[in-house]
């Protein structure tokens, strides 16, 4: 294993997001799918009943960081309320990153 892969793994991480304010109807989720895969984090992304997106990610924390960072802004259209962020110990469940469906 490189030394590259091991630092790593030393950094993964794993956060829960919950988006609210005006973020369903925007592109949230097909734009945080193109942030996410820029950043080379892996996880999934979906609107919730209560009009908020939901997102669970992992990866280097750096990268997840960024990530937040631009989840406060989202897209063009949004307007982020509130970014509730849950940090926890990454899993390694995911090989990528895609949009969730749930009841749309």
């Amino acid at each position: 294993m490189s030394t590259a892969k091991i630092a790593a793994m030393k950094n993964a991480a794993r956060v829960h997001l919950k988006i609210n304010g005006r973020v369903q109807g925007v592109y949230f989720r097909a734009s945080t799918v193109e942030q996410a895969r820029r950043l080379g984090v892996t996880g999934w992304v979906m609107n919730c009943r209560d009009s908020s997106v939901e997102v669970i990610a992992e990866g280097e924390r750096e990268q997840l960081e960024k990530l937040v960072r631009w989840c406060h802004g989202g897209p063009p259209g949004a307007q982020v309320k509130e970014v509730r962020a849950e940090w926890e110990v990454s899993k390694e469940e995911f090989q990528g990153f895609f949009i969730k469906r749930n009841f749309d």
